[in-house]
């Protein structure tokens, strides 16, 4: 019985996953022996991009992919679908000595919002991509503050209007009506979707490109040339490519990514009523400026999924399922109330979590080794749905041997300092948590965040 209910095809672990149309029964599982070029650990973004790469470069070469679940069950199925561009890693090295090569992987983001879309478009994946851009809402002073410091921040590193504006609380209305809104700052470099469709819309298209996808085959052991699983082994001439994120568990040897958990909730359909007074009839992404932030889309089916808060579990673990209620939604659920106040009643219909890669200094990295072929990406700090696109194109360059802007871009070779070990790693993580939410508690009474802002800050790389 506890089998079953933990079977994404008997219970689906997110609304994404429920609501894609299609049956979620897993491929077969690898068993034997098999030789290829390429070993992919990991059928997430991360994983399919690479893999879609690799074969549209290279039709002849031999690529196999095991998955511990199915494709997209963990947080390619589960975030927020937003396809956005920010990464608080990035944002650091602007300030620092790699700022040209920070400012190319930006512009190289923004790319990636649109290289979703355009792949989406040819392939045929239906995945409600809709590019209306994503706004940042703010609701009090000292946010209002931090929000116009950033956008003209940006403006000096050579960024403009058209890809970071502020708005003041007229036009912020005018995209989507959150209560209480000041201003915001609006960024074009944003597409709502459903990521579970483009998971799984990609998991199709590289199977018909020749990549072999072994589900239910959670990899035991990974080293240089072979990965191996409780029914096989891959043996791999060229790469082995850990692409697991934030569900790397055991695999993730040196302590570098932290999974941390946002959890999601999703309203039951709007009516038209509602709609009308909310807004964001283009599906334009939005959420507030808090440092524990909220961040929601009007999804294609009329629901707002919005998601907030973030949570650790001792030792690292990565929660499949959580309980249907319980304390790990009540912030999302008080920010849905806070947000549309006419929504206290609305039914919440699908309540999840997942987790997401956080490095010790919340940088995003890509890696190959080309004398042991060992490689990995990640990193993203909750903003995968793009950066995994990009993080994939750049493995598949390495992995192929091509010197072009990608593989010179600041996260390239990048190696993170390692997570403290327990239980100072659980005490470190809930210290910096704690101290975010309390500064954004000073910052919603109209008083600065003060010291407690500035080492969250510093902590967390932003």
């Amino acid at each position: 019985m506890l089998a079953a209910m933990n079977d994404p095809a008997v219970r689906p672990p997110s609304f994404w996953l429920a609501s894609v149309g299609e049956p979620l029964v897993p491929r077969a599982s690898l068993e034997g022996e098999q030789s290829v070029d390429v070993a992919i650990v990991g059928a997430g973004f991360t994983g399919l991009w690479t893999a879609y790469y690799l074969a549209a470069q290279d039709p002849g070469l031999r690529i196999a992919i095991v998955e511990s679940e199915i494709a997209g069950f963990g947080a390619s199925g589960r975030n927020g679908g937003w396809c956005t561009l920010h990464n608080v890693g990035v944002a650091s090295w602007l300030r620092g000595a790699k700022r040209d090569g920070a400012i190319a992987l930006q512009r190289a983001m923004f790319d990636a919002v649109d290289e979703v879309g355009r792949v989406a478009a040819a392939e045929g994946i239906a995945c409600d991509y809709a590019k209306a851009g994503f706004l940042t809402v703010v609701r009090n002073d000292p946010e209002a503050r931090r929000c116009r410091a950033l956008v003209a921040e940006y403006h000096r590193y050579g960024f403009d209007e058209g890809d970071f504006r502020w708005l003041d609380a007229h036009e912020c209305d005018a995209r989507v009506r959150v209560a209480g809104t000041l201003g915001g700052v609006y960024s074009p470099h944003g597409a709502a979707l459903q990521p579970a469709k483009l998971a799984r819309g990609l998991a199709r298209e590289v199977e018909r490109r020749g990549v072999a996808l072994y589900e239910r085959s959670p990899a035991r052991g990974v080293a240089a040339g072979e990965v191996v699983t409780d029914g096989g082994r891959l043996r791999a001439r060229r790469a082995v490519l850990l692409c697991t994120e934030g569900y790397s568990r055991h695999l993730d040897s040196g302590g570098r990514l932290l999974p941390l958990h946002s959890m999601m909730i999703a309203t039951a359909p709007l009516s038209e009523a509602h709609w009308k007074e909310i807004g964001a009839a283009d599906r334009v992404l939005f959420g507030d400026a808090r440092r524990i932030l909220t961040y929601a889309q009007r999804t294609a089916d009329g629901r707002i999924a919005l998601g907030a808060g973030a949570l650790y579990v001792h030792g690292s673990g990565a929660i499949d399922y959580f309980p249907p209620e319980g304390p790990p939604f009540r912030e999302a659920e008080e920010a849905l109330r806070s947000f549309f106040p006419t929504l206290r009643d609305v039914a919440i219909t699908h309540r999840w979590g997942g987790a997401f890669g956080a490095p010790r200094d919340s940088k995003p990295f890509v890696r190959f080794d080309p004398r042991t072929g060992f490689g990995a990406a990640g990193g993203y700090v909750g903003n995968g749905v793009a950066a995994a696109n990009l993080a994939g194109r750049t493995l598949a360059d390495l992995v192929a041997g091509r010197d072009n802007e990608r593989t010179h871009h600041p996260g390239v070779h990048h190696l993170s300092p390692r997570w403290e070990p327990e239980p100072l790693r659980w005490m470190a993580v809930n210290a910096i948590l704690r101290l975010g939410a309390s500064a954004d508690r000073r910052e919603g009474r109209g008083r600065s965040a003060g010291l407690r802002g500035a080492v969250f800050d510093a902590m967390s790389g932003h």
